[in-house]
């Protein structure tokens, strides 16, 4: 069964992006362009992995990350950050708001997947 993964991305062509080279390594993706259609989707299927854009139109993705792992049933499920914020600083704003992983965009398109398995599998890429 192939690992379901929620790409969180109100920029169109990085969701189109992330989302094909995840399709070509056979994964599930589901997609929401902000924080109110990421919620629908969370609490309609079980997922694997949110990849998680912090800025996001209303909500922002770091608000979210904070209210799922509040919750009891969305709280393990493990959130990267995808950003284009790599100033320094950015990566520890998003590991204090709950993110258990941090890449920067532009994303490297040869690592990505690989990145994005290590996730899935619980080990630091």
């Amino acid at each position: 069964m192939a690992p379901k993964v929620l790409v969180v991305d109100d920029n169109i062509v990085n969701l189109k992006l992330i989302c094909e080279l995840l399709e070509l390594d056979e994964y599930e993706v589901l997609k929401a362009g902000n924080a109110e259609e990421a919620l629908q989707i969370i609490e309609n299927f079980p997922l694997d992995l949110i990849l998680m854009d912090i800025e996001l139109p209303g909500i922002d993705g770091l608000t979210l990350t904070r209210q799922l792992k509040e919750r009891e049933n969305t709280k393990n499920i493990p959130i990267i950050a995808v950003t284009a914020f790599a100033m320094k600083g950015d990566a520890q704003k998003a590991y204090g708001a709950g993110c258990d992983g941090y890449i920067t965009k532009p994303i490297d398109t040869r690592k990505f997947t690989e990145q994005i398995s290590g996730f899935i599998k619980g080990l630091n890429p």
